[in-house]
């Protein structure tokens, strides 16, 4: 397990979307893995381009705070923070209804970056995006 607190569970990380981008567009944690964090989002009008499509920006949403989320629970939050230093997709395939579902699987684990791989798939399993996400990992001030 990667996770700082070994007994960390997805009641942990909901308070975490709240007041945010996350819960505007209706982000919900749904799985917390030895070593990966998943959550869904709508394709809706909270999350849609003007052609009725997925916007590519809510799948950078999604992915990010995936792969900023899993920043946080390795790391000690009381001495650091994490933030976004690079982010990166590749939209696959449209979707226009539905859910997506992202999964963040760390790639690197270093002192002061991290990087994240995030694979985005519809409802039937689909692969939607691949994103990449480079976490920096500041002090505490």
């Amino acid at each position: 397990m990667i996770w700082f607190q070994k007994d960390v569970t997805l009641e942990h990380v909901h308070h975490l979307r709240q007041s945010n981008m996350a819960e505007h567009i209706g982000l919900e944690f749904t799985e917390l893995g030895p070593d990966f964090i998943k959550a869904s989002i709508p394709v809706d009008h909270r999350t849609n381009q003007p052609y009725g499509i997925l916007h590519g920006g809510a799948s950078c949403v999604l992915a990010e705070t995936l792969g900023s989320i899993g920043s946080a629970l390795v790391i000690d939050t009381e001495k650091f923070i994490c933030v976004g230093l690079e982010i990166n997709a590749n939209h696959i395939r449209s979707v226009s209804e539905g859910f997506v579902t992202g999964t963040a699987i760390p790639i690197h684990i270093g002192r002061s970056t991290h990087v994240w791989d995030i694979r985005i798939v519809d409802g039937n399993q689909n692969l939607i995006c691949i994103s990449r996400l480079t976490v920096a990992i500041l002090p505490k001030k």
